[in-house]
């Protein structure tokens, strides 16, 4: 059997697979929360021994640059390496892909059901494609056509100097720096970045902060849920957690854009991760579509460039299985 994983800051999702049921028929799947445990070896320790399968190898995909095998976590403080996972799990192979390399593995073989589409734009045959998914970070990735099938690319965008595109982004981009020094798309553009750009709308903005907000807040392990779920309520949100969602929406989509501009994505940008499916109705408006448009002399282009989010609930397990399955 051979053993698929998309390792994320927040969780992780294992499951068995054969040849002969193939990447889209996955066999005791589970979901465990990833930061409870010290490393990957101790969680997949846990994950087989409740399976009772007997595992040969593994393919797994991995948040951060995989460099001769190995990798330091930038969002989970693991650092992981090919050849001792293989030891430490008795296991005869183990493949570390980075995880948004995974997840564009699994691209071309999503179907209609697995997508919905922001802008239908017209798609290029065998034109490159890219692939953004905020989740706890920001991941990168993009394909390219090699003459026979899509060739999954792996990027580090998300680590990228931030841009601001307006007057309040560019005061927001002055509170994050004098934070965190560096200000990258990730600090802006991820689950990580909400609650800074819920900081700069209460501290610099003076957007009110309602005391029963703050009080949930403070007693949350993960604000993000908190702010999102108050921001999509159809009435009686809080107008600090709708501007949070707003302009977060507004960031996502020239991040996107800025994508498909550097690799020319005319087959499509592809929105993954863990948060673009959950705050579908605030992209599935204009505000979306014309922030992702707007390139100056380059606008047409971007009408013309299909976006759409992932909905698929486990395409990086199954990125990572189509790829462990095809190399095994």
């Amino acid at each position: 059997m051979h053993l698929a994983g998309d390792i994320g800051g927040t969780k992780t999702a294992l499951a068995l697979f054969d040849r002969t049921h193939g990447p889209h028929h996955p066999m005791a799947q589970r979901t465990l929360p990833s930061r409870p445990y010290a490393s990957f070896a101790d969680l997949a320790r846990d994950y087989i021994g409740s399976v009772q399968q007997p595992v040969t190898q593994a393919t797994l995909g991995v948040p951060g640059p995989v460099i001769e095998g190995h990798v330091s976590g930038t969002n989970l403080p693991w650092d992981m390496d090919e050849t001792s996972l293989a030891q430490e799990l008795g296991l005869e192979r183990v493949r570390l892909i980075n995880d948004l390399y995974a997840l564009a593995q699994a691209i071309p073989t999503l179907d209609s059901a697995d997508l919905v589409t922001l802008n239908e734009g017209q798609p290029g045959q065998n034109e490159p494609m890219a692939v953004v998914a905020p989740g706890t970070g920001l991941g990168t990735a993009y394909l390219t056509w090699d003459g026979e099938r899509y060739r999954p690319q792996a990027s580090e965008a998300g680590h990228a100097d931030w841009a601001p595109n307006s007057a309040q982004q560019a005061r927001l981009y002055s509170y994050l720096a004098e934070r965190f020094g560096h200000v990258s798309n990730e600090r802006v553009c991820s689950g990580t970045g909400i609650p800074n750009l819920y900081a700069f709308l209460r501290d610099v903005e003076d957007l009110a902060e309602p005391p029963e907000l703050r009080a949930l807040l403070a007693g949350a392990a993960d604000p993000v849920p908190v702010i999102v779920e108050a921001a999509l309520k159809a009435q009686d949100a809080p107008p600090i957690c709708r501007a949070t969602l707003g302009l977060f929406v507004e960031i996502l989509a020239e991040v996107a854009g800025n994508m498909a501009l550097a690799v020319l994505a005319r087959g499509g940008v592809f929105l993954g991760g863990g948060i673009p499916h959950k705050i579908l109705p605030a992209l599935q408006t204009p505000d979306f579509v014309a922030a992702f448009g707007r390139k100056g002399r380059l606008a047409y282009l971007m009408q013309e460039i299909p976006v759409h989010v992932i909905v698929h609930p486990y395409a990086g397990l199954l990125g990572a299985a189509a790829f462990g399955l095809a190399s095994a």
